[in-house]
């Protein structure tokens, strides 16, 4: 193995991938400080190891807050910049392992064994990882046999954990695609909402918006200090429990991590949530148009916890008396007061 490890840091595009958090990581990270969640529940969800998402934490926050673009930016930098192995730099190291795969040990023997053989030198320490590292670049460099030879597995490149095109799963509770929503795209069946937050200044604040599609009516929710998954769910329930049952039906929302709480929000309700699927809007397109006309009264960049329940009652109240072309010019107001009065 004596070239084994000369270029352990160089991967390819699809090494680096499963390797290294990416951006839609980072994203789901800021979610999940933004929703509260603890570093454990953050890391279940993006299918990483909670050491993984604490250092990521820790060492990309500026002062204290966590940018996902920034880190992603930083990150890539550092990439830029390998630096040698530890195998390429500590000969005494690098011998102690070849020694090991010469005996048919696992990566993983060779480096818990190190430890045992070495209690007192830090020096001669390496990760498993580092080590496989070392032999699946060297098997594109022409040593497949080899590699063969001194890996249980016979593999010559580092199976992927995930099925390529495989969602993460957001939330501890599994959730239910908008695929798997029952058909409601005639608007027939009245019941069914599509719900949102719009953010205020620095995503620091926000309002819950919930929006009926069969009659457009829009109801509002009041986020007092905080926009995390428990007082995202609280504020969900008291809302939609003002409404009589037959108006119930289900919610579909984005798969921020402030719906977290789902299952405690449906059990609540008895109203199922349904998920669309990542960066596809249009499939909440209700909910998107009256986020539009809502930022009349929200303009971007807002500190929206100078409103209170009363001033979103207003805006709502303003909102379900605007004639909309969609139903024929009449008011959500006048199509929500025609459902409640045919039962």
């Amino acid at each position: 193995m004596k070239t084994r490890a000369a270029h352990i840091e160089t991967t390819s595009d699809d090494e680096s991938a499963s390797r290294y958090l990416q951006l839609a990581d980072r994203l789901a990270i800021a979610d999940g400080l933004a929703a509260g969640l603890a570093r454990t529940a953050i890391a279940d969800m993006i299918g990483r190891h909670k050491s993984t998402v604490s250092r990521e934490i820790t060492e990309r926050s500026i002062e204290g807050l966590y940018l996902p673009y920034q880190a992603d930016a930083a990150a890539a930098v550092a990439r830029s910049r390998p630096k040698e192995s530890k195998l390429v730099t500590n000969q005494r190291l690098r011998e102690q392992v070849e020694q090991g795969l010469d005996q048919r040990w696992s990566p993983e023997e060779i480096s818990h064994r190190l430890v045992k053989d070495f209690p007192d030198d830090e020096s001669m320490r390496v990760s498993h990882e580092t080590i496989y590292q070392a032999l699946y670049f060297q098997a594109r460099g022409g040593l497949k046999k080899e590699v063969a030879q001194a890996l249980r597995s016979g593999r010559t490149t580092r199976k992927p954990q995930r099925k390529p095109g495989e969602r993460y799963q957001r939330f501890v509770d599994p959730m239910l695609m908008i695929a798997d929503r029952p058909d409601i795209e005639d608007r027939a069946v009245p019941g069914h909402w599509e719900g949102d937050l719009i953010m205020g200044e620095l995503n620091k604040t926000a309002i819950g918006t919930l929006v009926e599609r069969t009659t457009r009516y829009t109801m509002l929710v009041h986020l007092p200090g905080s926009h995390d998954a428990e007082t995202v769910r609280d504020g969900l329930i008291a809302t939609m429990m003002t409404l009589p049952e037959h108006l119930r039906g289900s919610l579909t929302w984005d798969q921020g991590a402030e719906m977290a709480g789902h299952k405690g929000f449906t059990t609540a309700t008895d109203m199922q949530v349904y998920f669309c699927d990542p960066a596809s809007p249009w499939q909440r397109g209700t909910n998107e148009n009256t986020n539009g006309l809502l930022r009349q009264y929200f303009p971007k960049g807002t500190d929206l916890s100078v409103f209170g329940p009363e001033d979103l009652e207003h805006v709502a109240q303003q909102l379900n008396g605007r004639p909309r072309k969609t139903l024929d010019w009449d008011t959500p107001a006048e199509r929500l007061r025609d459902l409640l009065l045919t039962r």
